[in-house]
């Protein structure tokens, strides 16, 4: 989002300078580019150093929002999170599917699932670390089922790196264990895809966290009469 952000700004200086070269072919005085192209940049500027750039995030995630393919894209994410962080028994303490929602409940950025964070203070199993990592890989995971591709996904990168930067890891261990986890998401999400479907029409009408995790349990027990 903040690159897309970055890429429009640019698209829109361009656009005010490209008219103020034909500004005097089209009659426009050169004062209005100009005032218009400090506006942008002092807002933007402002939104930078006091929001911390939420918004332009809540203006891009506005305009996207139009387009129902987009909406239904970060809840199919955010259900991949979700589900594969019930299965591997990490509590979950929320969920917000836009940047308005996010903004309003104090979250930054666009949102998304919180669960409880491992504490990394303290010598972590490493059975923790690969569960948390699965967790942070199966919104691109489940976007990738569903899709053939992921759009979202680079906080999730930067999260799972950032830890094993943390605890000394080396990058190449790290891209491999991307690879990994997102895979093992993969499974886990096709394991239990009839929970996820549901999962994803209850996220949809924003349905209590207690409320969807039931959900999925009714779904394993389905699934395990039927095995």
């Amino acid at each position: 989002m903040q690159q897309t952000a970055l890429n429009l700004i640019a698209i829109g200086v361009f656009a005010l300078t490209l008219l103020s070269l034909l500004g005097p072919l089209l009659n426009i005085s050169p004062a209005i580019p100009a005032i218009a192209t400090f506006g942008i940049l002092s807002i933007v500027t402002l939104d930078s150093l006091s929001w911390q750039g939420k918004g332009v995030t809540l203006l891009l995630d506005s305009l996207a929002s139009a387009s129902p393919e987009y909406r239904q894209r970060i809840i199919r994410h955010e259900a991949g999170h979700f589900l594969v962080a019930y299965l591997l028994d990490i509590a979950i303490t929320g969920y917000v599917l836009s940047a308005w929602e996010a903004f309003r409940q104090g979250q930054p950025g666009q949102g998304g699932v919180t669960f409880a964070e491992p504490n990394l203070t303290t010598p972590v199993p490493q059975i923790f670390i690969q569960q948390y990592c699965t967790v942070w890989m199966a919104g691109i995971a489940a976007e990738t089922l569903v899709y053939g591709s992921a759009e979202g996904g680079a906080e999730d990168r930067q999260k799972l790196q950032g830890v094993l930067a943390s605890l000394k890891r080396p990058v190449s261990e790290s891209l491999q264990q991307e690879r990994f986890c997102t895979l093992q998401a993969k499974t886990l999400i096709q394991e239990h895809w009839a929970a996820y479907e549901a999962l994803v029409t209850a996220m949809e009408q924003r349905t209590p966290v207690a409320e969807c995790c039931q959900l999925i349990e009714q779904h394993r027990i389905v699934k395990s009469f039927e095995l």
